[in-house]
């Protein structure tokens, strides 16, 4: 099993502002990094830190990856069914059973019922906004019926009467 790496045993906030540099560097200038890192009291050398961004930048760029691919996905094939969801569900159950395995946690110590209840909300809310966008678009359909019948009305030289206008001011913007 490999070298744990030096940059995970630094404190949060060290290693936040080294994730953050690592980016802003666009993930080079590692012996200055290295030299920031020792004046703050840590020695961690430049390969070490160099190892550590090439993981960094791996998982990055894996999740910009599937982000564009699930936004892909979503907009050529829709998701009224929630694919993406159950997509989602295993891809972060086959992770988090990778990351016991690789970290040798001891699974009793992970909230597994609290992660899954995270997911499961996270899965519900998505549900709950692919039914408001749906809604959403089919009332819009229908207003863009009620607008063109309008428009037709007036295109055809007859006169738009207060009663079509109230129509529109009703359908459009839900005014009595």
């Amino acid at each position: 099993m490999p070298k744990r790496s030096a940059v995970t045993g630094l404190p949060r906030e060290v290693k936040e502002w080294l994730d953050k540099a690592l980016i802003e560097g666009n993930f080079s200038g590692y012996e200055a990094l290295e030299e920031d890192l020792r004046g703050r009291g840590y020695a961690i050398s430049k390969s070490g830190i160099h190892r550590y961004g090439k993981e960094f930048k791996e998982k990055i760029e894996g999740i910009k990856k599937s982000t564009e691919m699930a936004k892909m996905l979503a907009a050529e094939a829709g998701d009224d069914e929630g694919a993406l969801n159950d997509a989602l569900v295993r891809i972060l159950q086959d992770k988090l059973f990778n990351l016991v395995m690789e970290l040798e946690i001891n699974p009793a110590k992970i909230n597994v019922a609290s992660l899954s209840r995270s997911i499961a909300d996270l899965a519900r809310a998505s549900i709950s906004q692919k039914k408001f966008m749906a809604e959403v678009r089919t009332k819009s359909k229908a207003v863009g019926s009620k607008i063109e019948a309008l428009e037709k009305e007036v295109s055809e030289g007859r006169a738009v009467t207060l009663e079509a206008l109230k129509r529109v001011r009703e359908d459009v913007y839900g005014m009595a």
